[in-house]
């Protein structure tokens, strides 16, 4: 088997999907799990992005039929937690709308990343090697930070947070381990991205998201592909068993040997 047929088979990635197929599949999951822990709904972050918005859609569709069939209210709250001033924010609420979300919550990250900012450049001053944080630290922080916050509004409201992590973000590694990697739902993760787009244009994401450059969203300007140096239809075609350039699966496997630590479980002795 050759590392790509393993990748694959561990991902769990078709070559094909029919998006209607997947929705009703990843409908029913996230259903199953809300009855089965006794929530009260699903928590969602929706960044503006086309993966928090097709996880938003797919929560809502769930949500509304646990509603519709047993009588009770059952809850999708998205939430908007831009750092400071988020320049689509409006992205973020347009997701909401097309979707018909009726509970929203917007906690904003940027005073609380900030003051953890400043008490590491504390410890570093302490250590005697003063310093500013990291522009790659700061990022993490923002990312850990946000699910800081989903989590304390998941507790007291009863809710299963939801992740957005997916095949194409999984075998590169790009994600903050036990940041946005740690919630307690993934119903994307054996989608590669373009089949996360397929499913995006049949639930009736926004145009305005549907089309954006993929980002984290960790600094003004980055993009998940400039940042890895490898496209996302590349990184598909790899994951739909197809042949990509040499250099291009050199990378790709690379980067994805380089980061096993954070595909596996803490390990202990």
């Amino acid at each position: 088997m050759t590392l790509q047929e393993e990748i694959i088979t561990r991902l769990g990635v078709k070559p094909v999907i029919d998006p209607d197929e997947e929705i009703r599949k990843r409908v029913d999951f996230l259903k199953k799990y809300v009855l089965d822990a006794n929530a009260a709904g699903l928590l969602i972050a929706i960044s503006g992005g086309i993966d928090s918005a097709v996880a938003a859609g797919l929560c809502k569709r769930a949500t509304d039929e646990l509603s519709a069939e047993t009588g009770k209210e059952y809850m999708t709250l998205g939430v908007f937690q831009p750092y400071d001033k988020q320049v689509d924010i409006a992205d973020s609420y347009a997701v909401a709308e097309a979707f018909g979300l009726l509970h929203k919550a917007e906690t904003n990250i940027g005073e609380a990343v900030d003051e953890i900012a400043l008490e590491v450049e504390h410890s570093f001053k302490a250590l005697g090697i003063p310093r500013h944080l990291s522009r790659g630290g700061k990022g993490n922080v923002k990312a850990r930070t946000r699910m800081v916050m989903q989590y304390a509004l998941a507790f007291d409201l009863n809710l299963l947070v939801v992740g957005t992590d997916h095949a194409s973000e999984a075998v590169t590694g790009f994600y903050t381990k036990w940041g946005d990697g740690a919630v307690d739902l993934t119903p994307l993760s054996t989608l590669n991205k373009r089949q996360v787009r397929l499913v995006a244009a049949r639930l009736g994401v926004p145009d305005s998201v549907l089309h954006k450059a993929p980002t984290a969203g960790l600094w003004d300007g980055q993009t998940d592909e400039d940042e890895l140096g490898i496209k996302y239809d590349e990184n598909s075609d790899y994951l739909e068993g197809k042949d990509i350039a040499p250099e291009v699966r050199e990378k790709l496997e690379k980067q994805y040997l380089k980061t096993e630590h954070k595909r596996s479980a803490i390990p202990g002795i």
